[in-house]
């Protein structure tokens, strides 16, 4: 039988205590003999042994065909009779070796109590088993719930990924068959720029962090590529220190929160869209001015939850998202990697 830390841990504390009550016996009574001591502070540990013993194997052997799951009630009746029962006998057993050891007659009065005792001790025993069993159980799901939560988390964040895949690529490829024809040194230009944003999703897409420096040199790949279409009609600023640039973030965040900002504002020449990407502190701001569009295609409005979902698991701070002054405002926290 595997014995595992928690029983080692649990014997060596029932062995300490048993100890203390030795010394405290020979104490009070100082009488006794030696030999009187050690033989009964045997015994009791051998007991105490037996006891522990006979808890884990019953635990153990209805774990697997009464769990507590499936009937409570049965299986706390069928571990404190087994229980009381082995250890009961085991005590009737050996009072006949014990009693000429005893100073003082085993009264009518003394059995009830120790019977009283051995029902008290098994029982507190069995209510313990059940306590920590549903705690481990409880702690178990947990983890697993949490575990779920994470993975569900990062599915919705590599589906925000893959955005960058149906429509993107569509309105891309046109502005690209566009200049082809215009200007073909600058449709050279615009197919590197395109490349080169598909190779960091590519080299990227399996990392949970990458750092702030790599992710904007990409986020100006796709810029060009918005400026192609756009031209006037966005503006992408940076602000970002030196100490921010080593700091960590998750891949395509920035593309998302500009992609974000795109799709639910207008982009005019007479109006343009601008977007600010800043540092303060150990957080990331990217911020807007808000020109609402009429009608907002292709949105499920659930890219910024799943984002903040995500950062959920890499992060003690939260994603905030806020509105005010016609602004509105996202607050990414940096990482370190």
């Amino acid at each position: 039988m595997k014995v595992n830390r928690e029983i080692r841990l649990g014997t060596l504390v029932v062995i300490a205590i048993y100890v203390l009550f030795t010394i405290l016996r020979v104490v009070m009574l100082p009488n006794e003999s030696f030999m009187w001591h050690f033989e009964l502070s045997l015994f009791g540990l051998v007991a105490i042994l037996f006891f522990g013993f006979v808890v884990k194997v019953v635990d153990d052997v209805l774990d697997k065909r009464y769990p507590f799951e499936r009937n409570i009630f049965k299986r706390l009746a069928l571990q404190f009779a087994i229980t009381f029962g082995v250890v009961y006998c085991f005590r009737l057993a050996n009072y006949s070796w014990l009693m000429p050891l005893m100073p003082f007659k085993m009264s009518k009065e003394l059995w009830f109590a120790g019977f009283a005792v051995n029902l008290f001790m098994v029982l507190s025993v069995v209510l313990f088993i059940f306590g920590f069993h549903f705690f481990r159980r409880w702690k178990e799901q947990k983890l697993v719930a949490a575990e779920l939560e994470k993975e569900k988390a990062q599915v919705q964040y590599d589906n925000l990924k893959n955005q960058l895949n149906p429509h993107f690529l569509f309105n891309t490829l046109s502005s690209l068959n566009s200049l082809i024809f215009e200007n073909p040194q600058l449709a050279s230009e615009f197919l590197q720029q395109l490349s080169k944003v598909y190779r960091y999703v590519l080299e990227n897409k399996e990392k949970n962090l990458v750092p702030l420096e790599t992710e904007i040199k990409f986020v100006k790949h796709y810029v060009q590529l918005l400026k192609a279409r756009f031209e006037q009609g966005m503006e992408v600023n940076f602000d970002i220190n030196e100490a921010g640039l080593s700091k960590g973030i998750a891949p395509v965040t920035l593309q998302i929160l500009i992609e974000n900002a795109m799709k639910h504002n207008t982009t005019q020449k007479s109006a343009p869209l601008h977007i600010n990407i800043s540092c303060s502190g150990d957080s990331l701001v990217v911020q807007n001015n808000i020109q609402k569009k009429a009608v907002i295609e292709n949105s499920n409005g659930q890219g910024l939850e799943n984002l903040k979902n995500l950062y959920h698991y890499l992060s003690d701070k939260p994603v905030t998202v806020e509105e005010k002054e016609n602004m509105f405002i996202v607050t990414i926290p940096m990482l370190e990697i």
